[in-house]
């Protein structure tokens, strides 16, 4: 699957290549049937004005291809945005009890300290 995907990446910048190599292979063919200069005696042409004007119509759709692609990129980027309404919800008070009191006094001091028993030193 990725092979395929980078290969059908890849085909476009290879266009002109593929009409090159279409040319060559039937380059004797197009000489003698298509080309502008075929019934001249000494034909150094072969079938090249044929590849120039293939090149350009490739040259022509790939540009067209392009500002097609532009104008279908700034289309998909519209977009509209739905107007939200918020409503405010009240606030939930827990009812658990707090078992400290900040409002009363502690009930008893301890003015000792902890020390260890003496027979574990």
């Amino acid at each position: 699957m990725i092979i395929l995907l980078s290969f059908m990446l890849l085909v476009p910048s290879f266009g002109s290549f593929f009409v090159y190599t279409s040319f060559k292979l039937n380059q004797e063919e197009i000489s003698k049937t298509i080309c502008v200069q075929r019934k001249m005696l000494f034909n150094s042409c072969n079938g090249r004005c044929e590849l120039q004007k293939s090149l350009k119509k490739y040259a022509d759709n790939e540009k067209k291809m392009q500002n097609n692609l532009k104008e279908k990129v700034e289309v998909v980027y519209i977009q509209n945005t739905p107007i939200l309404n918020f409503k405010l919800v009240a606030l939930i008070e827990s009812k658990a009890k707090n078992f400290a009191f900040p409002d009363n006094k502690p009930v008893s001091v301890s003015n000792a300290t902890f020390r260890p028993p003496s027979f574990f030193i």
